[in-house]
C-alpha cells in the first residue's frame, strides 16, 4: 500500500475526531499549505454534530515542528503579517471550538506547534515528548498566540524564562509545571481516555467549556 502523502490525516470514530500531522520526514512543519489544510479540516470537523472531541497528534517521534523556517525567510512584511494572521485565526478556531480539544503530544513539539497545543483545552504527552519555543535562538518570536496563552497555563515567570532561553523541557517538567495534565504511553490511549472521561460527564451534543 502506498504511503499516505497528505500533510494532515483525519479519522472520526465514536464521537472523537483525530487530526494527525503526517509529514514526519519533514518534522511535520506547520507550513502555509498545512495551515490552509488545517483550516479546511477544522471547518468540516467543528461543524459536525457527531463529533464531541478533537485530538491533535503527530507521527513517529514528532508532534509538529512549527513554522517552516525556509518558508519564513522568503516572506516580505505583508506576507509575513498574513501568515501570522492565518495561524492566529486557525488556532483561535481550535480554542473556540464547541468540542473539547486535546493535544496528544507524541514527541517534539516546537514553536508554533506548542502554540497549537496551547490553543487546545487539554494537553497530554508521551514520555519522550519535548517542548520548546526556540524563537530566541533564531531572532524571532512566535506569532500564533503562544506569548499570550503560555503565561496563562504555566505562569508569567516560567513562560518568560522559556521564551527568553529557548530551552527545551521534557514531559516530566511539562507535567510538573501544568503544561500537560498527564503523561503516558502510548499517548493516544491517554488522550482517548481523557476524551472518554469528558464525554461521559457531558452529553455528546453539548460539550460546554469553562474559562477561568
Amino acid at each position: 500500500m502506498a504511503e499516505d502523502s497528505r500533510a494532515i490525516v483525519t479519522e472520526v470514530d465514536d464521537a472523537i475526531a483525530v487530526i494527525r500531522f503526517n509529514r514526519p520526514h519533514e518534522r511535520n512543519p506547520l507550513s502555509l499549505q498545512t495551515l490552509h489544510d488545517l483550516q479546511t479540516t477544522l471547518l468540516d470537523v467543528t461543524l459536525r454534530t457527531d463529533v464531541s472531541a478533537i485530538i491533535f497528534t503527530g507521527t513517529d517521534d514528532v508532534f509538529a515542528s512549527g513554522a517552516n523556517i525556509r518558508e519564513l525567510s522568503q516572506l516580505d512584511a505583508t506576507s509575513a503579517r498574513n501568515f501570522s494572521s492565518l495561524g492566529q485565526r486557525v488556532f483561535q478556531w481550535i480554542a473556540d471550538a464547541r468540542q473539547i480539544t486535546i493535544a496528544a503530544v507524541n514527541g517534539y513539539c516546537m514553536g508554533g506547534a506548542l502554540d497549537l497545543a496551547l490553543a487546545c483545552d487539554v494537553r497530554v504527552a508521551s514520555t519522550n515528548a519535548v517542548f520548546a519555543h526556540p524563537g530566541a535562538r533564531l531572532g524571532i518570536i512566535t506569532g500564533w498566540g503562544g506569548t499570550q496563552r503560555l503565561p496563562l497555563v504555566i505562569g508569567r515567570t516560567r513562560a518568560l524564562e522559556l521564551f527568553a532561553t529557548a530551552r527545551r523541557i521534557d514531559s516530566t517538567e511539562a507535567l510538573s509545571t501544568g503544561l500537560v495534565t498527564a503523561v503516558g504511553d502510548p499517548v493516544m490511549e491517554c488522550a482517548r481516555a481523557t476524551a472518554a472521561q469528558v464525554l461521559h460527564r457531558n452529553p455528546s451534543d453539548i460539550t460546554p467549556k469553562i474559562f477561568l
